[in-house]
């Protein structure tokens, strides 16, 4: 059996003007990055305002488990599904971050025969947007500290400094860090950390901007410290946001790409979802619906996650509706929910499948009462997958009054996904849709958290220590309560324990540290024991990754 990678480097691929030309983009209008992979200029995607938006299709998952769920493989899948059954589709991802690809969970590329291409380069380095980010966001730092150091005309209280540099790798040995030892010309020493991009208020502005300006105005707003009033300093105060904003010029044009079967990809932009907001870029997003048809786009890890931040944040900022949810799970995945041990996934077992699905039905549920969104459940078919077991899918789809469809499309690509991808339409053009949020936005920040909490995670309530309190009290009396709420919790739960499986209930969600994001407009709720520079494991994926004596990269999944 090939692995992934041996798959993609098989693949015949098209000139990405070829490509291009598949969704009307003229070749003048992409800067290539070589021949498979361009950018897409911004004055064309401007010039598209006018056109009719596609439906746009949401892919979320049940809780990640060690099974595996295949979210990105799915949207690749339908993707290619729909094209094949004559609709002109799109597929809009995130870019893969390199501190999972050289840690443990992998890429983001799909995988079978359901991927986006050129693999290698699409999850390593790509086009270089995360190290714009990252350049940005440490350019930023660089000149709070260099205002610091020559007289802090602003009298910022160095004990308050708000902004961290990041880096674009699992590093748990940068979490906590001492900076400006030595000499008197190195600065004043301080506590600091790093967190990895993906979690940076540059990767979130990036993905919520709607345009250069945009970017640039949210760039300035960003909270970097505060004097010892706690009178807060922004960005543009030390005139550190034009500068960003050039550096991310280039990385602000979306990224062009083809899957195995040669139908267009965009790929921008990349938030984890369990430490950040987990969407694709709105400007990707929207220059698709302007592009194609149908769209179809993911939201990190479980919908308790990526799809609340998806239509809560990312819905509302950019005004756009989803016409669909597509719900990814395998049965594998919901037998771990019911407690099936990781050596009897291959194993039929209809007891374990039967407890295991109230976690589909609590994300179920979620996305139809409390968002009002039509619904389809796409398994990720395995071959050890039993007849048994998938009857008591289809028991279950009746009684939760959703599709539920079994595809093959990461053996068997856009063709073993065809009837998701029917059924997709036709929950499209058949159901009703009365798409809303989950709460209005002068509702409280501790109000608006404890909703996320009860109505999503079932949890009987929230707590946190006094002094997290008083913080989350302050950001409401100065303005900031308007915001949305972004949650960063483990993804394995819905609870903040990642071993309890299923569908906890009445457990508490305690805030640990409470973070604003000025520029991004939302504020972060730390919940439990979550890292923000996540840790490599005990044999990081990084000890298998390799060029063989032709040159070509092996090991890459």
């Amino acid at each position: 059996m090939k692995t992934d990678i041996e798959i993609a480097q098989a693949a015949k691929l098209e000139k990405i003007s070829t490509i291009a030309k598949k969704i009307n983009i003229p070749e003048d209008s992409l800067e290539p990055y070589g021949h498979y992979k361009a950018k897409i200029s911004l004055d064309f995607l401007n010039s598209l305002e006018d056109k009719k938006d596609g439906k746009l299709i949401l892919v979320t998952a049940i809780s990640p488990t060690p099974a595996g769920e295949g979210k990105t493989t799915t949207s690749v899948g339908l993707g290619d599904a729909l094209n094949a059954i004559g609709k002109k589709a799109l597929v809009t991802i995130r870019e893969p971050s390199l501190g999972p690809v050289f840690g443990m969970k992998g890429g983001a590329a799909g995988g079978g025969m359901a991927q986006v291409i050129p693999m290698e380069d699409i999850n390593l380095h790509f086009t270089g947007d995360f190290n714009a980010i990252q350049l940005a966001n440490n350019l930023l730092a660089a000149m709070l500290d260099n205002h610091i150091h020559h007289g802090n005309k602003l009298s910022i209280d160095v004990r308050r400094v708000a902004w961290k540099r990041v880096l674009d790798m699992n590093d748990r040995a940068l979490r906590k860090t001492v900076c400006s030892l030595g000499s008197i010309g190195n600065g004043y020493p301080r506590e600091d950390g790093f967190d990895i991009v993906v979690a940076s208020e540059v990767m979130a502005i990036f993905c919520l901007a709607t345009s250069l300006v945009d970017l640039k105005k949210r760039l300035g707003d960003i909270v970097v410290a505060y004097t010892r009033e706690k009178k807060p300093i922004l960005a543009r105060d030390i005139n550190a946001h034009g500068a960003m904003t050039v550096l991310l010029k280039d990385a602000m044009m979306p990224n062009l790409v083809q899957t195995l079967e040669n139908n267009p990809a965009i790929i921008h932009g990349g938030p984890f979802a369990n430490i950040a907001h987990g969407c694709n870029s709105v400007i990707a997003t929207k220059a698709s619906l302007k592009l194609a048809d149908y769209v179809v786009t993911e939201a990190g890890f479980g919908a308790d996650l990526g799809a609340e931040k998806f239509l809560d944040i990312k819905c509302r900022k950019a005004k756009l509706t989803p016409s669909v949810v597509v719900l990814v799970a395998t049965i594998r995945a919901l037998k771990y929910h019911g407690g099936c041990p990781k050596e009897e996934f291959s194993k039929e077992g209809c007891e374990y499948l039967t407890k295991g699905l109230v976690n589909l039905e609590r994300h179920v549920k979620n996305l139809k009462e409390h968002y009002g969104l039509p619904v389809v459940v796409g398994i990720n078919g395995f071959a050890s997958d039993t007849e048994a077991e998938r009857k008591i899918l289809q028991d279950k789809s009746s009684e939760l009054d959703v599709p539920i469809i079994s595809s093959t499309h990461h053996a068997n690509g856009g063709e073993g996904a065809k009837e998701l991808a029917e059924t997709v339409v036709k929950v499209i053009d058949e159901s009703q849709n009365n798409f809303k949020y989950l709460y209005e936005d002068d509702l409280d920040l501790w109000s608006k958290m404890e909703t996320i909490a009860q109505k999503i995670y079932g949890a009987s309530g929230i707590s946190a220590p006094a002094k997290i309190k008083k913080q989350i009290d302050e950001l409401q009396e100065n303005g900031y309560g308007k915001y949305p709420v972004c949650v960063a919790k483990t993804q394995y739960s819905f609870s903040t324990d990642p071993t309890l499986r299923g569908a906890p209930s009445g457990h508490t969600i305690t805030i640990r540290e409470v973070r604003l994001a000025a520029g991004a407009e939302f504020v972060v709720m730390v919940c439990g024991d979550i890292m923000t520079m996540p840790g490599l494991p005990k044999v990081p994926a990084a000890e298998k990754i390799d060029l063989d004596e032709n040159g070509n990269i092996i090991g890459l999944f």
